[in-house]
């Protein structure tokens, strides 16, 4: 049985793979390449599908990952082929969405933070992304919004009114990536896609990610005992992780 067989390597996007919200780099895609050759290899991100291959330099992102799992799991792919997709607005019911959504538009016009911009909301198939500086903001925003975050903690209040608000509808709040949060019902973590890999019989899993302290969108999956979990600070990390890990 190869090493290949045997291994598994899921890897988060945002602060892993790449920079946050940044095109991966030449030295990650080539490090990949290497790497695929002795495990198997899977992403598992919170965004959705095109925004992952925006990311990841295009499409052919599928072909060069064995398994690509967006939105926490909840659309999946393996081989390059959809195999599973989730749908939350018929899961939890759009009366219960949008009380959610209202919720948070209501807690957001309330925030004062150094610029505001468009799409605090987005609907995906299998969760609702929230964003306090708004996603059409610009990258010099977006690295402005997460360095004020970071001395004010806006997320991490705003994920505490939605826990106090939402919690006992079954539904969970995550901080992931550089300027947002992600709800879903309980269980639709990154968890989800373990389902799919579990019985392919590799004797270890392991994943990498940077959000996996509590509140974060990598914590459930990094402690999960199916699997070994890696705190990466970077993407120069993740290379020089996984290469101590596989001895090359």
């Amino acid at each position: 049985m190869s090493l290949r067989s045997k291994v598994l390597i899921l890897l988060d996007v945002d602060g892993t793979l790449t920079l946050p919200r940044k095109i991966v780099e030449e030295e990650m895609e080539t490090f990949m390449e290497t790497v695929r050759k002795q495990v198997t290899l899977g992403i598992v991100g919170g965004s959705d599908l095109p925004k992952i291959a925006e990311q990841m330099k295009g499409m052919s992102v599928l072909d060069k990952y064995d398994y690509l799992f967006s939105e926490n799991g909840l659309v999946g792919h393996k081989d390059g082929k959809l195999f599973h997709r989730q749908d939350i607005a018929k899961h939890v019911g759009d009366d219960k969405l949008q009380k959610l959504i209202n919720f948070s538009l209501r807690y957001m016009s309330e925030l004062e933070l150094p610029v505001k911009r468009g799409t605090f909301i987005e609907f995906r198939s299998g969760l609702i992304n929230i964003c306090p500086v708004g996603r059409s903001c610009s990258q010099e925003e977006r690295d402005q919004f997460g360095e004020y975050d970071k001395v004010h903690g806006v997320r991490e209040k705003f994920r505490q009114a939605l826990i106090n608000e939402f919690g006992h509808l079954g539904l969970r709040f995550v901080i992931g990536g550089q300027i947002s949060m992600d709800a879903f019902p309980d269980g639709w973590d990154k968890r989800y896609c373990l389902q799919f890999v579990e019985t392919e019989g590799f004797e270890t899993i392991h994943f990498f990610g940077d959000k996996t302290s509590q509140g974060g969108n990598d914590h459930e999956i990094f402690n999960d005992p199916r699997t070994v979990g890696h705190t990466v600070t970077g993407p120069e990390d993740t290379i020089r992780q996984i290469k101590s890990l596989l001895n090359i």
